[in-house]
């Protein structure tokens, strides 16, 4: 499924050779993955899973190889769905699997490193941020530990660039020459269990991995023991290996998961014996250690962080109001343009289609985009220096009783905004459950375009001394929700056991302009790809559905001609009649006759067909109620509508219908962009729909119970 595209590859010189690059999170893995492959990028999701997959072109002197920048993973258990990914990948074996390491962590960083080597691989190891790890007083003998792994070692500086041209010519040595002699020693205990499992393991499955094959079998790995036993003789193995795995926990009085991993790291921590060295009372995390005191002390940590974000926000709104101006301008100049292609008061359908369908439904989507960039340079400002892991750790305790992810926070923050980016925003999540939990409680953060609808019905229904209390309880409300619903999902449909909240404080950085560059133009790229065309193909629809069928006669034609005929002193002016016949042309419309048909399904709810017809119109985007509720009432865009509006809406309605209608608002149907990007982010309809006709049923059974209650105590 294509997610975003950001100058694809060439369609021809296929390239020749398949380099994959694997690494634990924060390893520098994607400054390596850039520094090699430049702007010859592309961006995809992973076919099934949400997932991002990033592939690029590399040329290695005479040879052209495709990068693919795998995801980042502390293990290739197939836990989560980035473990999956990254197994499943390597289980293909590339020509070379380039292992990216964090220098300054190199005992956690090579645990993946011995699982790359048990799959089988052509590894080649890549020691990154060796600048730090020198700056700490950590020196590495890069010669003995290529001779005691046998295969290229290489240090790298991947932000800086420094160390590519060795990269580059260690995957050249390593495809030339590919390595067969490297072992994982695992201690004999473990060695003699994994013999006698691949002893049993039936031809098909032997070979490169086996060794990789035979320790997931031992641990009980559910995917790997269905693969085998659908094999001929499989189920030998995987007898073998239940039989050595009770030997092991028996002899050994361990869990085989602890015992293996506790063998791993008995191998790397042998390895790093002979190479790594540390000049005396030095140590590479005084200056970060120093920040944390304040960043996540307990009671300073929040709120300064809080502080953060909303420089952010309001630097993302501030600085975003003049291109986004530039583009209403923009976008209003050509509907002009266009518009005048006909002469003037024409009432084509091409006319109206062009200018209030096409330019205006992709015109709604710009205007966010100078929003987006800003918001998204922001948060990877925050991502590459080290920030947002912190925010993450701070935020967990509370998101994790509510069945939501510490990083959950950020894209809920964002969705204040808009929730848009807030679903795209949920990629930092690791965890495929969070994530889907995350996007779909998303629309309850009251966004900044349902604001016009606040503004016009709190001062409608409420005296100035309320209308404070009201917005607060909106968004109050709004959070509150968001929170239960995750709860449940994760109580329901989303069940399953809570991902691990492995929190890795890296160490602080001074992210570069070009990874920062990179970011902004893939998330914009990103934006525009995948809400564009369905929100254009919408916006077609609810123009069509707003526009036509049209009335033959209008009624208000007919009174100006009868009060022409008597005389009357008081008669409509040109703009009061355009708005009585755009009002007219409304109520006969598809939309219009919708909003009849449901006028007694909402009507429990205290709605009447017009408040349905302007809701109808808001599932384009939730500031189109204000502007359809203003048709409905044949009140112009002009001066003093909005006052005159409210005025109406107070005569015609109750405070409680005026809270039922906010309720309803705040929880229903989430904006085409939100559906859009949900079905994009998930990957499947069916989590869109859930999102938008799930939060449409909770919302009705809300205003509900609020608008019947109301009027037994009122």
């Amino acid at each position: 499924m294509l997610a975003g595209t950001m100058n694809r590859l060439p369609a021809q010189a296929t390239p020749k050779l398949r380099v994959a690059l694997a690494g634990n999170p924060n390893a520098g893995k994607t400054s390596i993955f850039n520094a090699l492959t430049g702007a010859r990028q592309h961006v995809a999701n992973y076919p099934g899973v949400t997932v991002e997959k990033r592939t690029g072109r590399c040329e290695l002197g005479d040879d052209s190889a495709e990068i693919t920048d795998l995801p980042g993973t502390y293990s290739l258990s197939a836990y989560s769905p980035e473990e999956r990914v990254a197994e499943r990948e390597l289980s293909t074996l590339p020509d070379v699997v380039v292992v990216v390491a964090d220098s300054t962590q190199l005992k956690r960083n090579l645990v993946l490193l011995t699982q790359v080597m048990l799959a089988g691989a052509n590894v080649v190891l890549c020691l990154n941020m060796a600048d730090e790890a020198r700056a700490a007083g950590q020196s590495i003998d890069v010669a003995q530990m290529e001779r005691l792994l046998g295969f290229p070692v290489v240090e790298t500086v991947g932000h800086k660039g420094h160390g590519l041209a060795e990269l580059r010519e260690a995957i050249t040595r390593a495809v030339r020459s590919p390595s067969s002699r490297h072992k994982v020693v695992l201690g004999d205990e473990l060695e003699l269990a994994l013999s006698a499992v691949r002893a049993a393991l039936p031809d098909a499955a032997k070979g490169p991995g086996s060794a990789w094959r035979g320790v997931r079998l031992l641990v009980g790995d559910e995917g790997h023991t269905k693969r085998v036993a659908a094999l001929t003789g499989g189920q030998r193995a995987i007898d073998e290996a239940r039989r050595q795995r009770r030997l092991l926990e028996s002899n050994t009085g361990r869990d085989i998961s602890v015992f293996v991993a506790e063998r791993c790291f008995g191998f790397v921590d042998g390895l790093l014996a002979e190479v790594q060295t540390r000049a005396p009372g030095q140590g590479g995390h005084e200056l970060t250690d120093r920040i944390d005191r304040v960043v996540v002390h307990p009671l300073i940590g929040l709120p300064l962080f809080a502080l953060v974000m909303f420089t952010i926000f309001w630097l993302t709104f501030t600085l975003g109001e003049v291109p986004m101006g530039w583009i209403e301008a923009g976008t209003r100049s050509l509907g002009e343009q266009v518009s005048a292609l006909w002469p003037h008061g024409s009432d084509s359908p091409l006319r109206s289609l062009l200018v209030d369908g096409v330019i205006g439904g992709v015109g709604g989507v710009l205007v966010f985009l100078p929003n987006i960039v800003l918001l998204f340079l922001g948060l990877a400002f925050l991502e590459d220096t080290g920030y947002l892991a912190r925010a993450a750790f701070l935020t967990d305790r509370v998101m994790h009783r509510f069945g939501l992810h510490g990083k959950s926070f950020i894209p809920m923050l964002t969705g204040f905004g808009c929730s848009v980016p807030g679903v795209l925003a949920t990629r930092t999540l690791e965890n495929e459950r969070d994530r889907l939990t995350t996007m779909l409680v998303l629309p309850l953060m009251s966004c900044g375009a349902r604001l016009p609808i606040w503004l016009l019905l709190i001062p409608a229904f409420f005296s100035p001394p309320w209308r404070a209390p009201v917005l607060w309880l909106v968004y109050s409300v709004g959070v509150l929700l968001a929170l239960s619903l995750a709860l449940l999902l994760r109580k329901t449909v989303l069940r399953g056991e809570d991902a691990p909240f492995v929190m890795e404080l890296p160490v602080y950085r001074l992210p570069t302009l070009r990874s920062l560059a990179l970011k902004m133009i893939e998330r914009a790229g990103q934006y525009l790809g995948k809400a564009g065309t369905t929100i254009l193909a919408i916006s077609i629809l609810l123009w069509a559905a707003m526009t036509f069928p049209k009335p033959a006669v209008y009624r208000v034609d007919a009174e100006v001609q009868a009060a022409a005929a008597r005389a009357a002193p008081h008669r409509l002016t040109h703009t009061e009649i355009e708005a009585r016949r755009a009002a007219e042309r409304l109520e006969y419309s598809l939309a219009g006759r919708t909003g009849r048909a449901l006028e007694p399904l909402f009507a429990p709810l205290g709605f009447d067909w017009r408040i349905v017809t302007a809701m109808i119109g808001a599932f384009g985007a939730k500031e189109v109620f204000v502007a359809q509720l203003g048709i409905v009432y044949s009140i112009s865009a002009g001066g003093g509508a909005g006052e005159g509006l409210r005025a109406k809406l107070a005569r015609d309605y109750s405070p409680l219908v005026g809270l039922s209608t906010m309720l309803f608002l705040l929880v229903a149907t989430p904006c085409m962009a939100t559906v859009a990007v949900t079905r994009k982010e998930s990957g499947h309809w069916r989590w869109a729909l859930l999102q938008f006709f799930g939060l449409t049923a909770i919302a009705y059974v809300l205003s509900l119970l609020v608008y019947q209650l109301g009027r037994l105590v009122t």
